[in-house]
């Protein structure tokens, strides 16, 4: 009688700690545990990124996203975001419940570990953005966000284009970061998307030009030139708001030449110079390139205007 109640005793101890265990676990919410090795990816990327017989694609995007956090460049970039790229922009193969879950699950990785530089936790936050812009290129084929998940994604796009403070670029060993490129891929095609409103070009404008001026380094991994991919899209829109679009720019050139009031200049003037210098660069081969309507000549010429006198 006695070895039977330190039995139970210990049983019931041990179903109490897995109770608790399970309780306190943290919420994968849609990022499964690895079942497949590296080969496996390997080979669906080798085989034109078709999905393997007998394999549930749902079940295996749950799995790549778990790899958009990896410090592992293959996994992360040539695999996981490649793999989700195809699938989700040229397959038709998802639901719509399903892409808003990851939707839902990539807008949430924005906020870990926001704030802190230097460290791994900006591969899924930057990653996660990047396919986002994934969701936002479907959506423009066939939409399945709907006006209140589209206003959301275009919300914490541009909160998290102000709030990432960790924007390098490149690692020689852990590869592409590249925070405010793949946020800038995000609004551009965002800007091409219907549900854009002409309130809306002002404040990614603004949002850009936060950006360049806030970064306190100057972008040397082709940032800039995507935010201008990001500009161009609201210029080729038929509602673009011109006189908004001249304010913005009157407005930052104004800012800029406040760089040489001083001899040397301050370094931070200087840097927001050079970024956006290089945004209007960028900006202008981009428009140059663009099929020329009035909207996109006129634009051209301000910027180039304004580029004569830098």
């Amino acid at each position: 009688m006695k070895w039977t109640c330190h039995f139970l005793a210990a049983a019931l101890t041990l179903l109490l700690a897995a109770t608790v265990s399970l309780a306190t676990a943290p919420d994968r919410h849609l990022q499964s545990e690895p079942v497949h090795d590296r080969q496996f990816w390997r080979d669906i990327a080798k085989n034109h990124y078709a999905i393997p017989k007998g394999q549930q694609v749902f079940s295996l995007v749950r799995e790549l996203s778990g790899y958009l956090g990896s410090p592992d460049p293959e996994l992360r970039d040539d695999l996981a975001y490649s793999i989700l790229d195809v699938w989700i922009v040229y397959r038709n193969q998802l639901s719509a419940t399903e892409l808003n879950s990851l939707e839902s699950e990539w807008e949430n990785n924005l906020r870990a570990g926001i704030g802190e530089t230097g460290t791994d936790s900006v591969f899924r936050r930057s990653f996660s953005v990047l396919c986002l812009a994934a969701l936002a290129e479907r959506d423009l084929k066939s939409p399945f966000l709907g006006e209140t998940g589209y206003r959301k994604l275009l919300d914490d796009s541009l909160i998290y284009l102000r709030q990432e403070r960790d924007l390098r670029g490149f690692d020689p060993v852990k590869g592409w970061i590249h925070s405010t490129a793949h946020t800038a891929d995000l609004l551009a095609a965002l800007a091409a998307n219907p549900l854009f409103k002409v309130e809306d070009q002002a404040r990614v404008l603004q949002a850009i030009s936060e950006r360049l001026s806030s970064a306190k380094q100057i972008f040397s991994y082709g940032e800039q030139d995507r935010l201008a991919a990001a500009i161009v899209a609201t210029v080729a829109r038929k509602d673009f708001d011109s006189p908004g679009f001249q304010r913005w720019l009157a407005s930052l050139d104004e800012n800029d030449r406040k760089v040489w009031n001083e001899s040397p200049p301050k370094d931070d003037l200087l840097r927001t110079f050079q970024n956006n210098n290089y945004m209007l660069q960028a900006l202008a081969v981009r428009l140059y390139a663009k099929p020329k309507t009035s909207a996109v000549n006129t634009v051209l010429d301000e910027v180039i205007g304004v580029l004569r006198k830098r």
